[in-house]
Parts: structure tokens; C-alpha cells; sequence
């Protein structure tokens, strides 16, 4: 869409607010709406947004990053292209938005910059991106101060029709809101934890699927809260319980419109190039963690042996390793070819998350790097040899330790650029500072809900 397409679409709906979005650091979604008498307007020169915006902490904080003091803006230009009327919330809509200077450049710290400048990067190579990130999440009501999971008393199985039974009407309008976004579903199923749920939405161009990410949070949660509960994010909201992660499902084509993963002569189809990208990824993903299994709380989730992924492992349909090379499906073997990343969760930016990412496998196809063999098991059982042969090591196991290694990974922080790489650094050291003098409690109810 264009602006002038834009503003009829918003005066044919009757639209009275319209929400600039874009998602910090910390992996908030916030926004700045404005009324759609400025609409035309600002749709070309943005809304205002103090520098020190982006060095918000999860916990509201205002960290000391230098340039980014409350002095001096930068705009909040939107992509027309964006641009959802929300089927749950009465006469709004929302657009997202790239953080600009006065120049109209990236003033540096713009996450979704940073993406677009990886996808550039990527085109130069050949290479294009098809992606999405498939969600779990959890229900729940507020109850006596608790966030209480929206489950049937003794525990709905996992994809049985009575879990499908009790959240029919939220579901239902969940994904109606969804497709009329334009954002298509795929599957919607319940899943291990009580009230936990998973809806997978349909692949796109890289930018276009963190953007999609950003629509389905707000999608889920604002659907939910018409329902009268709360969907978390959070990648570990009950300690007993499953995790949730986001994982990402990508997939390398070349300039021809023709997949540069598959090779049906290659052990498990998996191609030179897919090799090296794989080995992209897992040379820099103890780093790579900190951006896209980024939260204090993500880390209870990153345990051995519980389909999450502890390891730098990967392997052909195994649930235990970062990097799964997924099956294709009959008879359209090279279409449906794609990588599954599993370190990853919901808490994360998703143009950090996914920027990083390919950036990872990018640093791989262009020294042509060999990933080691594939585990052909849950990496728990296998051997010191085998391991050694797969050129499998640990991951962090605290936020902290996570970003010991991004700050130690120049390749990952040169490609996110100066400031911010630093802002990054900044306030996430802070967030972890915050919580590691907290206890368990301050921990779960402060990620609950802000993702």
C-alpha cells in the first residue's frame, strides 16, 4: 500500500486511532498512536521519539548508554506496507515503523534497520530468506493476584480434542483475526503445558515474517484479553511446566526462485551451502543466544532433554538439537525443504532475533565452514567422542553467561553496528543485574506479561 492507499482504507473503516509501532530492545512491542485527522501527514514524516526510548529496560529503566540521553529525537517513520485495521480493538489500526533521524537514515539503533541491511547483505550473496516463527504460548485468568493457567482442572492432554473443546471461541477468533491481517495459519493445536498453546503462520520474506511476529503478539493478546485472559510469552512463565519457545523455520533460495538447501543427491538432501550455513550458526551461537533466547527467564527453559536445545548441536528431524533439518514432505521435497531453529523464544526482538541469525549463517556460506557430523541422537546420550565429531558444545546457561560470549563475538556485534550493539549490551547487562538480586517470584511476574 501506498500513503494515499493508506489513509482511504483508514477512512473507509472508520478508523479513529492509528498506533505507530516498533519493538525495543528488551523485546517490548510499544507504540504511539495518533489520531487519523494527522494520518496523511505523518505517514511521511513520522511521529517523535526521544533517543532515550531505546535504552528502556524491561523494568522501565532509563539506562545510562552514551547518545542516548533524553536529549535530541528521532522519528518514527512508518511502513505503509504494514499497515492492519485491528479486528479486536474498536476503530484502531497499526503500522510499523523504522527509527529514522532527521536525515531520514537509521540514526543506528533501529532493530529493523539492522534486519533489512542483513537481507541486503544476504540478496548480494544470492541468497534469499523465507521465514516465520512458530509460537507457543500460554492462557491464563488473574486470580487472587496469580496469573492461573486456563485449563480444565485435572490437565487437557496435548492435541486432544476436550483441550480443543475448552478454548474453541478464543482460538476461533484468534486465527479469524489473524487471516483477516493477512497473516495466514497454518496449524493451531494445544500443547504440553496447562493452557499452553501453538499457532504456526505461513513463511514469507524475512522482513515481512518479523514483522508478522510483531502483529502476532498483539493479535494473541488482544484477542485473549475480549476472552478475559491473559496470554503470556514469557519463555518460562510456570517453573514446573513446558517452556515456550519461537522457533524459526527458514528456508535459502537463490536468485532463480530454486532452493539452496535442498540437493536430493546430498546425504539427507541437505546441500554444500546448507551445510556452511548451519555451521555459520552454530560456530557463533553461544552468542547468538543472548539475541534470540534473550530474557533473564529464557534460560529455564534452555535444560537438556527437553526439546528446547542445550547444545550447539544439529541433526536430520532431531527435537534435541538447535539446528533441525526438517523432513520435505512428498512430493514436494524441495518446496518444503527448510531448518528449524529451536534456541529461540518469544521474549526476543524479532528483527534482532532473526537479523542475527541469518547474519550467523551468512559469516558460515562465505568462509564455507563445515558444521560437523549430525547427531543422531538426543546430545545428553552421546558419547565424548561423538560429540567431538559433531563439534557439539554447550550453551550458556544464564543470561549473563550469554552475553559474556555476544560481547566476545565481533562478527555477530560488528554486524548489528556501533551503537546498537552497544545499547544492546547496555541494557541487557542491566536487566540481568536487576534480576539476579531478585527471587523467583519478582522474575515470573515482571516477564509474564511484557512481551
Amino acid at each position: 500500500m501506498n500513503v494515499s492507499e493508506v489513509v482511504a482504507e483508514a477512512q473507509r473503516q472508520d478508523l479513529r486511532l492509528v498506533r505507530f509501532e516498533y519493538c525495543d530492545v528488551s523485546g517490548v512491542a510499544r507504540t504511539k498512536a495518533i489520531h487519523v485527522g494527522q494520518l496523511p501527514h505523518k505517514l511521511v514524516e513520522g511521529v517523535s521519539l526521544t533517543r532515550a526510548q531505546m535504552a528502556i529496560d524491561l523494568l522501565e529503566q532509563l539506562v545510562d548508554i552514551e547518545g542516548m540521553a533524553p536529549v535530541g529525537e528521532i522519528r518514527l517513520v512508518p511502513d505503509p506496507d504494514t499497515f492492519t485495521v485491528l479486528p479486536w480493538a474498536p476503530g484502531s489500526a497499526s503500522v510499523l515503523c523504522d527509527q529514522v533521524g532527521h536525515d531520514r537514515r537509521d540514526w543506528g539503533a533501529c532493530p529493523r534497520s539492522f534486519l533489512k541491511r542483513v537481507v541486503e547483505r544476504a540478496a548480494g550473496l544470492g541468497v534469499h530468506v523465507q521465514a516465520t516463527f512458530e509460537n507457543e504460548y500460554y492462557l491464563a485468568r488473574h486470580v487472587d493476584g496469580r496469573y492461573v493457567p486456563f485449563d480444565h482442572p485435572d490437565h487437557t492432554p496435548v492435541y486432544s480434542a476436550i483441550g480443543h473443546d475448552l478454548n474453541a471461541r478464543v482460538m476461533i477468533d484468534t486465527v479469524d483475526a489473524l487471516q483477516a491481517q493477512g497473516i495466514a495459519v497454518e496449524q493451531a493445536i494445544n500443547e504440553y503445558g496447562p493452557g499452553q498453546q501453538e499457532i504456526s503462520i505461513r513463511h514469507t520474506d524475512a522482513l515481512g515474517a518479523a514483522d508478522n511476529q510483531m502483529k502476532f503478539r498483539d493479535t494473541v493478546r488482544g484477542v485473549a484479553l475480549g476472552h478475559g485472559l491473559f496470554a503470556s510469552f514469557a519463555p518460562k512463565p510456570y517453573p514446573e511446566a513446558i517452556g515456550s519457545g519461537a522457533h524459526v523455520h527458514l528456508s535459502l533460495w537463490d536468485d532463480d526462485g530454486r532452493s539452496s538447501l535442498y540437493d536430493p543427491a546430498a546425504e539427507g538432501g541437505l546441500s554444500k551451502l546448507g551445510r556452511s550455513f548451519i555451521a555459520g550458526v552454530t560456530t557463533h551461537l553461544p552468542a547468538l543466544v543472548a539475541l534470540t533466547t534473550p530474557s533473564y527467564n529464557s534460560f529455564r527453559r534452555l535444560v537438556p532433554s527437553a526439546w528446547a536445545s542445550a547444545t550447539t548441536g544439529w541433526g536430520f528431524d532431531n527435537k534435541e538439537v538447535a539446528l533441525r533439518v526438517c523432513s520435505p514432505f512428498y512430493k514436494r521435497e524441495e518446496q518444503s525443504y527448510n531448518l528449524e531453529f529451536k534456541p529461540s523464544d518469544p521474549s526476543a526482538n524479532p528483527y534482532l532475533a532473526l537479523g542475527a541469525l541469518i547474519a550467523c549463517g551468512l559469516d558460515g556460506i562465505e568462509r564455507e565452514l563445515e558444521p560437523g557430523e549430525p547427531c543422531g541422537q538426543d546430545p545428553a546420550r552421546m558419547s565424548a567422542a561423538e560429540l567431538a565429531r559433531s563439534q557439539v558444545r554447550p550453551l550458556p546457561t544464564s543470561m549473563g553467561a550469554a552475553l559474556d560470549e555476544l560481547e566476545k563475538d565481533s562478527i555477530l556485534l560488528d554486524s548489528m553496528g556501533e551503537l546498537l550493539a552497544r545499547c544492546y549490551l547496555g541494557v541487557r547487562r542491566s536487566e540481568e543485574q536487576a534480576f539476579a538480586g531478585q527471587d523467583e517470584e519478582f522474575e515470573l511476574r515482571n516477564h509474564f506479561y511484557r512481551f
